[in-house]
């Protein structure tokens, strides 16, 4: 039996998240194709016949200008202390550029990093064959890989070459958590994902960079009679929608704030007439539905912050402390 840790890092939009979530078999992490979709560190659970795999998705490695920026660096960074496999992932449809050399330089560079380095080449299905070899030709003039392995992560197309590779670089070990486990964060975390996902997919600018959700309040159906019991622990189980539930307990109550910058980015987030926020919390209500495989609730409210990403109590509470 083998097992061990395995981090995703690279820089913004390079498809670390939508790799996630193929390795370990269900969304974890929320897609977009806006670039810092991916803010925490999220921890998935894969368990195969001969290995215990806990893959970890990074923020996007970039330049940070803010605390919130620094703090998703970091989150990467930390990452590749406590892991057996570094996959360093990297976007084929365009050459190796200053965010990709910055990546590799920086693990090249970070101090006591003991873990083998694969370079995972993703979107492959974008991209002709005839393009592959030039590009792991530079790639190998930028470092030093224990393996390369093209992928897509979008189509599934090699993951289970990059998952036989993963497992045989890993050490012998039994597993480290049950084998129904699937993530170490709450369900709180995965709802206002979820909200922030659908804001990133209906609005564009700078909204998605200086716009944040947090769960004021997340309330489940008590099976008493008393009502509703504040939920705030629970971690999501193996089966990829939350922790069971059985629908007559009632609806799931979330009460979310989706934090902005400015005061003339409310409008645009409420829309005309309320229509933006209606649009974004119907999208987001039917997927928390699906995730938590319960009817849900959803208020959704818009408060102005300036210079929210500098501020140590939004940062808290969207688990970048």
């Amino acid at each position: 039996m083998k097992s061990g840790f395995v981090s995703l890092i690279g820089r913004p939009n390079a498809g670390k998240s939508t790799l996630l979530n193929r390795l370990v078999g269900t969304k974890l992490a929320i897609v977009s194709d806006k670039p810092q979709t991916t803010r925490n560190r999220i921890l998935g659970v894969r368990n195969y016949p001969d290995a215990q795999v806990v893959f970890l998705d990074t923020p996007g490695i970039h330049r940070p200008l803010h605390r919130m920026n620094v703090r998703m660096v970091d989150a990467a960074v930390d990452t590749m202390h406590e892991v057996d496999i570094l996959g360093v992932v990297v976007d084929v449809t365009e050459p190796p550029g200053k965010g990709d050399r910055y990546v590799l330089d920086l693990v090249k560079n970070v101090k006591d990093v003991k873990a083998a380095v694969f370079l995972i080449l993703n979107k492959v299905d974008l991209i002709k064959k005839n393009r592959l070899l030039p590009l792991i030709q530079q790639y190998n003039s930028l470092g030093t890989f224990a393996e390369i392995v093209p992928v897509s992560a979008a189509t599934g197309d090699n993951v289970d070459r990059l998952e036989r590779a993963i497992i045989d670089r890993l050490p012998e070990g039994e597993p480290m958590y049950p084998a129904d486990y699937l993530t170490d964060q709450p369900e709180r975390f995965f709802a206002a994902e979820i909200v922030r996902e659908k804001l990133l997919q209906f609005t564009h600018a700078e909204i998605p960079f200086s716009s944040a959700v947090v769960i004021d309040r997340f309330e489940d159906a008590a099976t008493s009679s008393s009502g509703y019991a504040e939920r705030d622990g629970a971690k999501a189980s193996a089966r990829g929608g939350g922790a069971p539930r059985e629908k007559e307990k009632g609806i799931l109550k979330l009460y979310c704030t989706i934090v902005v910058d400015r005061e003339s980015q409310k409008p645009i987030v409420v829309g005309r007439g309320g229509e933006m926020i209606k649009r974004i919390g119907t999208a987001a209500r039917e997927e928390l539905e699906k995730f938590f495989d319960t009817r849900v609730f959803l208020d959704l409210h818009v408060r102005v912050k300036a210079e929210w990403r500098e501020d140590e109590h939004v940062l808290s509470d969207i688990g970048l402390k």
